[in-house]
């Protein structure tokens, strides 16, 4: 049989509340050190230097731009899973159908059970979690008691696609 693609997802964080905090963040520590640049030093304190405000704004645009540059990349084909959290992952994570015990799609809060959004560990046993947005997300159990959960912006298409690939048992939710 050949390896056709069933599904394929790329994801980013494009959250417009997470531009405005990171733009309000970025403008609030560049005017301090703009206003700590030429204000007039009090009693014997050194003012900050030119170079200081130069490469602070640097970080801080670099910071700001790689958030945007962070991808969730899943692909599902009749050979398995292919996810990606790029730039923390270079390479493709390859997980075969006979490692799972079971794949399903399900609701999860990303807050209580991983903590937020990004590349997660639970503090409750739920495994890992690769997610950028939303709350739905494709949980796989592995024959090992391991668990990853892909976030999804397309949980119809996953369990479709899934419905495809006959050669591992899953959790109808």
């Amino acid at each position: 049989m050949e390896n056709s693609i069933l599904f394929s997802e790329k994801q980013r964080f494009t959250h417009w509340w997470l531009v405005l905090i990171l733009g309000l963040v970025n403008f609030l520590i560049l005017s301090i050190l703009i206003v700590e640049l030429t204000s007039k030093p009090i009693g014997g304190a050194k003012p900050i230097s030119a170079q200081v405000v130069v490469f602070v704004s640097l970080l801080l645009i670099a910071i700001f731009s790689s958030i945007f540059l962070i991808q969730l990349q899943t692909t599902i084909k009749t050979d398995g899973i292919y996810v990606r959290f790029f730039p923390f992952q270079n390479n493709y994570r390859h997980i075969q159908w006979n490692e799972l015990s079971k794949s399903y799609v399900r609701t999860y809060n990303p807050i209580n059970e991983y903590g937020g959004w990004g590349y997660r560990l639970s503090i409750f046993d739920k495994g890992k979690a690769y997610n950028v947005a939303g709350n739905k997300g494709l949980q796989l159990e592995f024959n090992y008691v391991k668990k990853l959960l892909i976030g999804t912006q397309k949980p119809e298409a996953i369990q479709s696609a899934l419905k495809k690939v006959t050669p591992i048992q899953r959790k109808q939710v």
